[in-house]
């Protein structure tokens, strides 16, 4: 089995021990993509708003995607994590705008975040 990390420099540096994504290879190939949120490609700003947080979660998703040569509909598992209840519909709405009929397993889970700015952040899983 091999592994490969995939930190695309079109989206924010990774932290410390950490990689954006791990993909394994024997026989077919997994994606295992850490939790994003939403910053800026600079690695320090982030939109105010739980959508523009939403929409750069799902490019910055779709850019591991492509590091590996996937595509969303790879997804195979979507964890989100939901800085409050309220937040719900949007996140819905960001599904089916990124996802569009696809349905990979999905959990969504409500709680306190890292950073208090976090609306939001999401992990998956990708396989071909």
């Amino acid at each position: 089995m091999s592994i490969i990390k995939h930190n695309p420099s079109t989206i924010f540096p990774q932290y410390k021990n950490y990689s954006h994504a791990i993909e394994t290879t024997s026989g077919s190939r997994h994606l295992f993509i850490s939790g994003l949120n939403g910053y800026e490609l600079d690695g320090h700003s982030m939109p105010e708003s739980f959508w523009e947080q939403g929409v750069l979660i799902w490019k910055h998703l779709g850019e591991i995607l492509k590091s590996a040569g996937m595509t969303y509909s790879n997804l195979v598992s979507v964890r989100t994590y939901l800085s409050s209840p309220q937040y719900d519909r949007e996140n819905i709405e960001l599904r089916k705008k990124f996802l569009g009929d696809h349905q990979p397993a999905l959990t969504v889970i409500c709680c306190q975040l890292l950073e208090t700015k976090w609306k939001l952040e999401v992990e998956a899983v990708a396989a071909e």
